[in-house]
């Protein structure tokens, strides 16, 4: 859903993506596709998180901003989400504090 909304509104995509995925939706979809640098070769969480690998990406596309997908946990999202901001990539989702927030029920409300 993403990639279509970015394509409705005029906004290049680039997916990372893993051996194992090359030939799903986002890769296709995507205007540029770029095979994650490092990490396991299988569709694991590991193989998108390799923030590194990422922020190279995007800095080698001129990527401005970062959608997750869905296969982060929330313990890892928030770092993911910190690093990209320290790299001045905007992250597509909520701010590191809210998703902290999201997991502590008291806080969540």
């Amino acid at each position: 859903m993403v990639l279509k909304t970015q394509r409705k509104m005029g906004i290049a995509s680039v997916a990372v993506y893993s051996d194992a995925d090359r030939f799903t939706a986002a890769p296709m979809e995507a205007d540029e596709a770029r095979l994650r640098a490092s990490g396991p070769a299988r569709a694991r969480p590991e193989s998108y998180l390799d923030i590194d690998a990422v922020i190279a990406a995007c800095k080698a596309t001129g990527a401005e901003a970062v959608h997750p997908g869905l296969r982060v946990s929330q313990r890892d999202i928030i770092e993911f989400a910190r690093r990209l901001a320290e790299a001045g990539i905007a992250f597509i989702g909520p701010r590191p504090q809210q998703i902290e927030a999201f997991g502590l029920k008291h806080t969540a409300a």
